[in-house]
């Protein structure tokens, strides 16, 4: 058996010392920290708003959810409105900006040419960047004209007659009112959406999509059976992000919404409001006492929805794992 050579340090050289574990138990606590700081923050949102909404909430009781009666004047509050209003316009807003943002990631991934994919890029995420009231601005004076000369009216010619569509689509075309403000939240919502799918779409492998081209699938083919089930997660965060946005949007929709606490029918032409509105429009002048309580409430009823979505969505991706691993 030979000798093995020892190597020893070069003449001058210092030995190497072992990293110091302070590094790690410095970064460690101040993780540790930040997240306890975020708790505490959130624990503290949750109990100011039922404290200070603790008014309303003993007067009115859960009948608050369902009653659509809000008379500051009699002190007569109910949040059905401006949950139906900020509930329908986010739906509306997602069925026309999911498919618009898929387009768009689908175009700038796969069939954009080289030289215009950075520019376009670019252009969609600067939308982003416009501050929610100049979007209010151009949808009150420039986008609900034009909606309602050239879509309201030729959708109510065409769906007026209908026994339940129609129903949807009656009262005067004015432009403003919860379809206005729906699309208003889409386009908005749109660069955040098409953003993150097609950072994700980015991600997947390209062998796995060459390999489906080579065995001669379509590019919709590749993207719906190879691209989506290896983003879904990163596409379903997306949807939920322009969701959350659309959630708590507030002086776009106020601006074209209607700003109106009546709900005699459910056309989507009517005015109409919503939680982010009614504390836009209220919350500086609410006397103390019940009214600014009733619109504490509201504050609070918008923190449970916006939970409540957000856990729908991780139900959503557990459900979608599992049914993974039994595959």
């Amino acid at each position: 058996m030979s000798d093995v050579p020892l190597v020893s340090n070069p003449p001058g050289s210092t030995a190497q010392k072992a990293p110091s574990p302070a590094g790690d138990i410095i970064f460690g606590g101040l993780a540790r920290l930040a997240a306890i700081i975020t708790l505490l923050l959130l624990g503290g949102i949750i109990v100011s708003l039922v404290v200070a909404s603790m008014p309303s909430i003993e007067k009115f009781g859960f009948a608050f959810l369902w009653t659509a009666d809000w008379d500051p004047p009699s002190e007569q509050f109910g949040a059905l409105v401006p949950i139906y209003g900020t509930i329908v316009t986010s739906v509306i807003a997602l069925i026309i900006a999911v498919p618009v943002s898929f387009g768009i990631a689908l175009f700038l991934t796969e069939l954009s040419p080289a030289w215009l994919r950075r520019p376009l890029g670019i252009a969609i995420e600067l939308l982003a960047a416009i501050p929610s009231i100049v979007y209010g601005m151009w949808g009150l004076l420039v986008f609900a004209p034009i909606f309602a000369q050239w879509f309201q009216k030729p959708l109510q010619s065409l769906l007026g007659g209908m026994p339940i569509v129609g129903t949807l689509v009656q009262g005067p075309p004015i432009g403003i009112g919860i379809l206005c403000a729906g699309v208003i939240l889409a386009i908005m919502i749109i660069p955040y959406i098409a953003s993150v799918m097609r950072d994700v779409f980015e991600v997947t492998p390209v062998l796995l999509k060459e390999s489906a081209y080579g065995i001669g699938c379509t590019t919709w083919e590749v993207m719906w059976r190879i691209v989506l089930p290896f983003t879904k997660t990163g596409v379903i965060g997306g949807v939920m992000l322009g969701l959350g946005r659309a959630l708590g949007e507030t002086m776009a929709v106020t601006f074209v919404i209607g700003n109106t606490n009546l709900l005699d029918n459910i056309s989507l032409f009517s005015p109409g409001n919503s939680i982010t509105s009614a504390l836009a429009n209220e919350f500086a002048e609410a006397s103390p006492g019940l009214h600014t309580a009733a619109l504490m409430e509201l504050g609070l009823i918008l923190f449970v929805i916006t939970f409540i979505v957000l856990a729908i969505s991780k139900l959503m991706l557990l459900r979608l794992e599992k049914g993974e691993g039994a595959r």
